[in-house]
């Protein structure tokens, strides 16, 4: 029988990147529910563990979830550790603890650098000393950006100075981290007709969706410039396509959809302005200036169709990724005309990628089925469909937008019973992650000394 060793285990993290990467967010998240149980952090009374737990999660995982009201349930020291944990799991914990890192040795070792690089980069062509500082350089400046947009816009509200700035910096950092925490009742919903802040606020979370590496390479010029299109990685071209049509399409069927219902006493200027925040929202922000409770259920589930795919690799958002469904919807594609390679934009995509994409879209589609399953026993009980009538859906919508860190529900997330909290939970915590990134992180490499022979089988 083996004894106990912390350098086995030390060794045992240092030689998985995916190891490290989920017992950092464990830490994090962990330490950020003890700190939250601490009586100066509420209001009123301290909040019990598993609430701690499941609101440290949704702002580590950037989800936005949240069993009570913030504003009113947090107090300011509450809401800043809160806004510390939206900013730590927006950036990535890996990412700040390389950096002391690179501080204390002067460079990162293997593991750290392909941690830095999975995350960020489509390719190990860049070290992780520039992609650590073009990360702080790009967060920095649009958060800085944005919040001061957002104080101007306040102060003309007639809001004091100090709350004016709180709650810009606290809704910038928010939005660009596809967070989707508010300090408002409602969340945007009173700012539904508010141009500035929903420009604002529109721009920060598609921002935060994009990936680093995708607003490095647009940084200077244009992509839409012909030259500098093709001059872009494949990467950058399928994040940027894929976002732009789910944009358009989101805003087209919001518009279409609640055009008689959540948006007809809306003047048109402000229907469209509604429909396309909701579009945009989707990107698994989790604003929202729409009564999502309210919605059509021809929106309801192509939001939660839209939220399955979520943000882009590198990104601040959860998801199976744009450039996951763009490489699915490439090899339809290629099958049914016949062709033998998956391309786009003039180039070939590896067949590993096609093989990840399949696989973590079956991952994920298993996993909010099974977490669905869980709900529906664990908060309807053996209650008869008729007898339960809408709540299908809205647990549905809940596990979808938990996995795609969203942060959008019908009001479910309040009532959850302990169980259904602890589905939740771990919905966001997987998502945040990936489902690959916690297989590879929990299992063990193995080398099969044989094969089995082939044997076709019929499909289809």
């Amino acid at each position: 029988m083996k004894t106990f060793s912390f350098k086995r285990v030390v060794s045992g993290l240092k030689s998985s990147p995916a190891r490290i990467l989920l017992f950092s967010f464990m830490a994090m998240i962990v330490l950020g529910a003890l700190l939250l149980m601490l009586p100066a952090m509420a209001t009123q009374e301290a909040l019990s563990f598993t609430d701690a737990l499941f609101t440290a999660t949704s702002a580590g995982c950037v989800t936005g979830l949240s069993v009570f009201e913030v504003s009113s349930t947090l107090s300011a020291l509450g809401q800043g550790l809160l806004l510390m944990l939206i900013q730590l799991g927006g950036l990535g914990i890996m990412t700040l603890s390389t950096l002391f890192i690179l501080g204390a040795r002067g460079r990162a070792g293997f593991a750290e650098t392909l941690i830095i690089q999975d995350t960020f980069t489509h390719s190990g062509r860049r070290r992780p000393g520039e992609i650590l500082r073009d990360v702080l350089y790009v967060t920095v400046f649009v958060e800085g950006v944005g919040a001061a947009l957002l104080f101007g816009r306040f102060l003309l509200l007639k809001m004091p100075a100090g709350k004016a700035l709180w709650l810009a910096v606290f809704h910038s950092i928010s939005a660009f981290c596809n967070a989707g925490f508010s300090l408002f009742s409602g969340s945007l919903t009173p700012f539904r007709g508010d141009l500035l802040v929903n420009a604002v606020v529109s721009t920060l979370i598609i921002f935060g969706g994009l990936g680093f590496l995708v607003i490095v390479e647009m940084k200077g010029e244009s992509p839409f410039k012909k030259r500098r299109w093709h001059r872009m990685s494949l990467h950058s071209r399928l994040v940027l396509a894929t976002t732009l049509f789910l944009l358009l399409a989101g805003f087209g069927a919001t518009l279409a959809l609640e055009w008689g219902n959540t948006l007809s006493k809306m003047p048109l200027w402000e229907k469209c302005l509604a429909a396309f925040f909701q579009s945009v929202t989707l990107r698994t922000a989790g604003f929202n200036t729409l009564d999502i409770g309210g919605l059509a259920n021809g929106t309801l589930f192509l939001s939660m169709v839209f939220m399955f795919i979520g943000a882009s690799p590198g990104s601040c958002g959860g998801g199976i990724k744009t450039t996951t469904i763009a490489t699915l919807f490439l090899m339809a594609r290629s099958r049914l005309k016949g062709e033998r390679h998956v391309s786009a934009f003039s180039r070939t995509l590896p067949a590993r990628s096609v093989e990840k994409a399949t696989n973590l879209t079956m991952m994920a589609f298993t996993l909010v089925a099974l977490a669905t399953l869980i709900l529906l026993s664990s908060e309807l009980g053996d209650l008869a469909h008729t007898q339960s009538r809408g709540r299908f859906i809205e647990l549905l919508f809940e596990s979808v937008s938990a996995f795609g860190t969203v942060g959008l529900s019908m009001g479910v997330t309040p009532t959850l019973t302990p169980l259904g909290k602890w589905v939740i939970i771990s919905l966001m915590f997987v998502g945040r992650l990936g489902p690959m990134a916690i297989a590879v992180a929990v299992s063990r490499e193995t080398t099969s000394r044989h094969r089995w022979a082939e044997e076709e089988i019929m499909i289809g």
